[in-house]
């Protein structure tokens, strides 16, 4: 006798559980601002425990693919523009922007570039892309929605809590950037961080012989940066360093914060003669420091940085970097999809990508 398979859970299911109307979920799944947030609250909760994904209208009517991937991008608040006015001259705003900067992450290169990949994949593969940012109490509903839309979803690492997707996961297949999550039933593709790490710290220890060294080390929770962290703890091992003789610095990957705590280095009593930065965003933070105090790179600090995004090259000075493909990251997460969409069946499956050291003038080959 054949095995009998479970209905999915239908929005009616979810609204018995959450002991609401049809009505309700359904502007909770559309409008979740304008509901009441206990109401909110028990309505997602129930989609959560029932795995409930929206079914889109293709899959719905057809019971085929949509011929739509997914990806899934981390949500930034957005900052309120507290510049003064100067003068309002004929209905244009004029804003005194000399000393703005931009809050960390609300212009993140890295995600553009592994969106535009994504894109290009999706194009070839005659498949349309669509794209969103889970942010907030809204962020549950937003996944969902996507899910219900898309034959298969990209996520990037900690964007998702794992139950969450583990709930999708059930119904279309899910791949994760940026970290190695087959223990957790998904397929990965990531780079190889502590590779990469490792050849930059060897460069600045064993080539140009660098002892007095400051680590700019991200978020602790992030996967990306403990890969890091563990190639250049080994890249200080291979050429007797101790590790207790470095200082670690925790920033949180934006350029902002990476500029003060470099300028609290640079003004310290013990200055570093190279800053290692965890990505490129805080690498350029150490140099806007560096310039702003009359630092010479390299001349009297050596920076490097970890991404290879554009805006590396074009720094002051043009910034040493690891290069990882990040627009091949969000091609092999589409080509992952299909693969899964394919052959359905087998174990978790990840796939690692080689990153490349570019020696700019920020950390020559030789000092």
């Amino acid at each position: 006798m054949a095995e009998q398979r479970t209905a999915p859970p239908t929005v009616y299911d979810v609204a018995s559980a959450a002991g609401v109307s049809i009505a309700t979920v359904s502007r909770v799944l559309r409008t979740p601002d304008a509901v009441r947030e206990g109401t909110r609250d028990r309505v997602q909760a129930a989609i959560r425990t029932l795995g409930y994904v929206p079914s889109g209208n293709a899959r719905a009517l057809a019971g085929k693919r949509t011929g739509v991937v997914g990806l899934l991008l981390p949500g930034f608040d957005v900052v309120p523009d507290e510049r003064p006015d100067l003068v309002t001259d004929g209905g244009v705003r004029v804003v005194d922007d000399r000393r703005h900067v931009t809050q960390p992450f609300s212009s993140n290169l890295y995600f553009d570039e592994v969106l535009r990949g994504a894109e290009t994949e999706a194009w070839q593969r005659g498949l349309a892309l669509m794209v969103a940012a889970g942010r907030g109490s809204s962020r549950d509903v937003i996944v969902n929605d996507v899910a219900g839309r898309v034959d298969g979803l990209a996520v990037l690492a900690q964007t998702v809590p794992d139950d969450l997707l583990e709930h999708v996961a059930r119904r279309i297949p899910v791949v994760v950037l940026a970290d190695d999550r087959r223990s957790h039933g998904f397929d990965s593709v990531s780079v190889d961080n502590a590779a990469g790490m490792r050849t930059i710290g060897a460069h600045v220890i064993g080539r140009l012989g660098i002892r007095s060294l400051v680590y700019l080390a991200g978020p602790i929770d992030s996967p990306d940066d403990m890969e890091r962290s563990a190639g250049f703890r080994q890249a200080l091992d291979d050429h007797g360093v101790p590790a207790s003789s470095v200082r670690v610095v925790h920033g949180d990957f934006g350029r902002v914060r990476a500029r003060e705590l470099a300028a609290q280095l640079l003004d310290g009593a013990e200055v570093p003669r190279a800053i290692i930065c965890s990505n490129d965003q805080s690498a350029l933070g150490v140099l806007d420091a560096a310039g702003a105090r009359g630092v010479r790179v390299p001349e009297d600090l050596v920076v490097t940085g970890f991404d290879g995004i554009d805006a590396g090259r074009f720094s002051a000075p043009p910034l040493t970097t690891v290069h990882q493909p990040m627009g091949a990251l969000g091609r092999a997460a589409v080509r992952a999809i299909v693969d899964r969409l394919e052959r359905r069946e087998g174990p978790p499956r990840a796939m690692r990508l080689p990153v490349e050291v570019l020696l700019r003038e920020s950390c020559p080959p030789s000092l």
